[in-house]
């Protein structure tokens, strides 16, 4: 399990106990400010708990949900518009206005831990939102595996997020041309 330095901090008191814990191995220094119980951890579970408002989107999400064989080289997060801007160079970050960030967001256990992903539904409508963006080989890809589970999407779902999302009428057209 991965420890923040202040959890370490409640259960050892001190900063020279946390590293005497470490010393002798019962805890394990990740990273600057996160430790463990043991030598590795999944890094999905650091990002995830180092980055708690973030949700993973775009290319990690589609691996995640197994809608392309494409190992993201990256972690593809969404915040609000207003968050700080993350640093991190294993992350890239997206930004997303308040309101519809919180749109189909769910959990979702990967490598041992839980993260907090966009659903397939919501995905959906972030590859059509996206489609200038990303290479053509892969939107295809991704959208072919899409129509091969469109009767498993809740498609009620789909309509409720695109009403909510900037320029949903293109997004649905889209939807009716490309999909459905």
């Amino acid at each position: 399990m991965i420890y923040t330095f202040k959890e370490c901090k409640e259960k050892y008191g001190t900063l020279y106990m946390i590293n005497k814990a470490v010393k002798n191995e019962e805890l394990y220094k990740i990273e600057k400010g996160f430790y463990s119980d043991k030598p590795h951890e999944p890094e999905i579970s650091l990002i995830s708990l180092k980055y708690p408002e973030a949700v993973f989107t775009m290319n990690s999400a589609f691996y995640y949900h197994n809608l392309t064989d494409t190992i993201p080289n990256k972690y593809y997060l969404v915040t609000d518009k207003d968050a700080a801007t993350i640093t991190d160079k294993r992350i890239v970050q997206k930004y997303e206005n308040s309101k519809a960030l919180k749109l189909g967001v769910i959990q979702m256990e990967q490598d041992g831990g839980l993260i907090k992903i966009y659903s397939k539904e919501r995905m959906l409508l972030e590859l059509i939102r996206n489609k200038n963006n990303m290479p053509f080989d892969y939107y295809k890809e991704i959208l072919n595996n899409y129509r091969r589970i469109v009767y498993d999407l809740n498609i009620q779902d789909i309509q409720d997020y695109a009403d909510e999302l900037p320029k949903n009428r293109m997004i649905m057209e889209t939807l009716r041309l490309e999909v459905f």
